[in-house]
């Protein structure tokens, strides 16, 4: 509604089927994966990060992403870094099927270095009143559905970027894993955007719950989605460590319990099904594009932690 150009955006969100909608919104930025990016010159994944990690948010609550608006700040705008940006945005909100419905482009000389700038973005989508995740039944029995990420996402980049400084590692390098890309290809593919796929399982009513695996990782963002007396029970066997995360942990000697309390580890997303629907949920996220795999139950928790990750050393042995 309203067209470009005022003060600020206008949506209708009845133009987007919506009789009685609760309004969702998130707010998150790409963190410093953007030093990468500024170091390398690749701009045009940021933005796709930017947006996933707002709509990736949204979608766990059963909200489908309907307007999205961004902040870009810098020092003085370098035009051509800015499109790149920009254009990854686009891509992000094409992804995710929401409206790119405004933004902020501010140029503030002495307070970024020549060259930086940094991101902000934000989301708001719309769920039909008393269908929000997570539902309240989600209990000991329940299927764990891991899906898979592209990568490292856009969490952890501190310690990523501590490890190859320690190894002697520069982002132009060739990365040992990955034919013909340089370490900074490999780490800003951009994080997945899970909103069509996940949006599809919640509206055939097999979803209870997501959990968007970000900062935190496995072991602290599923138990925001589990409801009290509920843990689950992993087998790192069921999933392959990809191997970007292969290096991290064997080559640059980070611990097991810093990789699955900082990065994704190879899911991005998890959904909670009924145990019967667990096959029939995972050929649904596959045909619709993600690789999927049951990788664990949901289970009565006591005192202990309510993630327990069976198998880590056996599973991700070199």
């Amino acid at each position: 509604m309203g067209g470009l150009g005022g003060f600020g955006g206008l949506f209708d969100p009845r133009a987007a089927g919506y009789k009685d909608p609760i309004l969702v919104a998130a707010t998150d930025g790409v963190g410093t994966k953007l030093r990468i990016a500024i170091d390398t010159g690749i701009h045009d994944t940021v933005g796709i990060d930017l947006v996933a990690m707002c709509v990736n948010d949204l979608v766990v609550q059963g909200a489908e992403p309907l307007l999205f608006l961004d902040y870009f700040a810098t020092g003085h705008l370098e035009t051509d870094a800015a499109a790149g940006v920009i254009a990854g945005i686009a891509e992000g909100c094409r992804q995710a099927g929401c409206v790119l419905i405004g933004g902020e482009t501010a140029e503030m000389p002495g307070m970024y270095a020549a060259g930086d700038y940094d991101l902000a973005g934000f989301a708001v989508g719309a769920a039909e009143r008393g269908t929000l995740l997570p539902r309240d039944d989600i209990r000991a029995g329940d299927a764990v559905i891991g899906i898979a990420s592209s990568g490292v996402h856009s969490n952890g980049f501190s310690l990523v970027r501590h490890a190859l400084t320690g190894a002697g590692v520069g982002y132009h390098d060739p990365a040992p894993f990955a034919a013909g890309k340089s370490w900074g290809e490999v780490l800003l593919a951009p994080t997945r955007i899970y909103v069509r796929s996940c949006l599809d399982l919640y509206r055939a009513n097999m979803a209870k719950g997501f959990a968007h695996i970000t900062g935190g990782g496995l072991v602290d963002n599923i138990p925001r989605i589990l409801p009290d007396g509920v843990g689950v029970r992993l087998d790192a066997a069921t999933w392959p460590l990809p191997p970007v995360f292969s290096w991290l942990h064997h080559d640059a000697r980070i611990p097991l319990p810093e990789m699955v309390r900082t990065f994704n580890c190879g899911i991005g997303m998890v959904a909670v099904v009924e145990p019967d629907h667990a096959e029939a949920a995972i050929s649904r996220l596959e045909a619709a594009g993600e690789t999927a795999f049951r990788i664990g139950e949901a289970v009565a928790a006591g005192t202990g932690p309510q993630v327990v990750i069976d198998g880590l050393e056996a599973a991700w042995r070199a």
